[in-house]
């Protein structure tokens, strides 16, 4: 029993609840049942639609990888061609489609958004633009990835329910939101308390108590659905720690102040460029021709992706995966060519995430320190660098790790991960300001004047 004071200064005893009066109060409201019925099966269709979107995203990238083997130069045409489509069509039918997809979710829970403005950020109608111009994108190997539009596509099949709850549901487009959008990340990685952890440190707007469990299952469900369709294998598979010690300290700092410097950079340049309030000749261009400017992009980065071999192509899975397997032949170029590529493709206009290309960026970070330093277990650095890169860029940090270690099964880097992705995110802090929340911010600009 609970003692609380009285207004005399003594104590009196708080009352248990009735057992049968809360049980009754519990199940006698058919209406609060009936709206977390739709709540719990709403948050499936979410994971569902996550589970449908990665299988074509990774179709369309396998397709273009085909291409490009086939002929070495056809993406010197197709790329820029891909940009300057998928730009011309983002912009006359589906502007809310733009970008990653999580501003527009934290954009959405602004008090200044209402019910007939809302749409602009989320709707049913955006889910399914954004499904099919970011798998374009891969398509067309630009550099995105498709966790950033998982989140968007979820919050829009989410925010759908609302028109079928009933009013006494005490279920809000607050609580569909969050759930929605973090119940995306955690089916896109197939990491469950990286979408309650990312729920928590980036959607999360105001509390609502009564509702974070309903939010935690259907982020959990959500995730069931990518194990269901994926297995429970790690994203990356299972990396060895072997002989992990105080030799580690010197490279981990390097990785994670190298990541962090990098990361807040990163961060940096792309609320610049994407404001498009700067002077330079370049960010003219783009004001006044989108469409062809889109298409100078992707020559860009074709031209790149040509130089080497197709390493910065698409997401960067397949090269993050390889080198975690000690597999692949890391270019000691490739940190600064994909954060060229990457940061083209957002500032082009292309719909598409960088979660996937900031743990490219980040673990060949790792790598590269490992090189430099001899360090004998480069997956460990590359962890390592995959965490805090992901941290600096979205000043996340408790996300990142717990992303990180569920993707790489990396239960014995737990502290690690941890230290990395704070420190990281701590230097971060010194050169950028929030990404996703700046960016939000730039959201709420296309909001009709008063």
């Amino acid at each position: 029993m609970i003692c609380k004071n009285t207004p005399t200064g003594s104590q009196t005893m708080r009352p248990h609840p009735h057992i049968y009066s809360a049980f009754r109060n519990e199940l006698y409201d058919v209406h609060l049942w009936r709206g977390r019925a739709l709540f719990i099966a709403f948050a499936a269709l979410a994971g569902l639609s996550v589970v449908g979107f990665t299988w074509l995203s990774e179709h369309a990238l396998a397709l273009f990888f085909s291409l490009q083997s086939s002929y070495w130069w056809a993406p010197l045409l197709w790329t820029p061609l891909t940009a300057a489509a998928i730009v011309w069509v983002t912009r006359r039918y589906a502007p809310g489609a733009a970008g990653s997809g999580i501003p527009q979710v934290m954009a959405a829970q602004d008090p200044s958004v209402n019910d007939n403005t809302r749409g602009l950020f989320v709707s049913l109608r955006l889910a399914v633009a954004k499904v099919v111009l970011t798998a374009w994108g891969l398509l067309g190997g630009l550099s995105l990835g498709r966790e950033g539009p998982s989140v968007q596509i979820a919050a829009g099949v989410m925010h759908s329910v609302r028109r079928w709850l009933p009013k006494r549901s005490q279920i809000s487009e607050h609580s569909l939101l969050v759930a929605g959008g973090a119940a995306g990340i955690a089916a896109a990685f197939n990491t469950p308390l990286g979408g309650v952890m990312f729920a928590i440190e980036e959607l999360t707007r105001k509390p609502e108590q009564r509702n974070h469990g309903l939010t935690i299952a259907a982020i959990v469900l959500a995730g069931l659905m990518g194990i269901s369709a994926y297995g429970n294998g790690s994203y990356f598979g299972v990396i060895k720690v072997e002989g992990f010690g105080w030799n580690a300290l010197l490279p981990g700092i390097l990785v994670s102040l190298a990541c962090g410097l990098l990361g807040g950079l990163f961060a940096r340049l792309l609320v610049v460029s994407l404001a498009g309030n700067s002077l330079d000749w370049f960010s003219a261009q783009r004001r006044a021709r989108p469409v062809a400017f889109a298409a100078a992009c992707g020559l860009s980065i074709a031209v790149i992706g040509v130089v080497t071999a197709g390493d910065t192509f698409g997401s960067g899975y397949a090269h993050t995966k390889a080198s975690l397997e000690n597999t692949g032949d890391t270019s000691s170029l490739y940190v600064l060519l994909k954060f060229v590529t990457t940061w083209l493709t957002a500032w082009a206009g292309v719909p598409g995430g960088i979660f996937a290309p900031s743990l490219a960026i980040g673990g060949a970070v790792g790598g590269d320190v490992a090189q430099w330093t001899a360090y004998a277990n480069p997956p460990t650095l590359i962890a390592l660098g995959m965490a805090a890169f992901l941290a600096a860029v979205t000043q996340a940090p408790l996300t990142a790790f717990i992303i990180v270690m569920e993707m790489v099964d990396g239960h014995a880097l737990v502290l690690s991960l941890m230290a990395s992705a704070l420190f990281a995110s701590a230097v971060s802090r010194l050169i950028s300001a929030p990404l996703y929340t700046s960016l939000a911010e730039l959201q709420l600009t296309r909001l009709p004047k008063a």
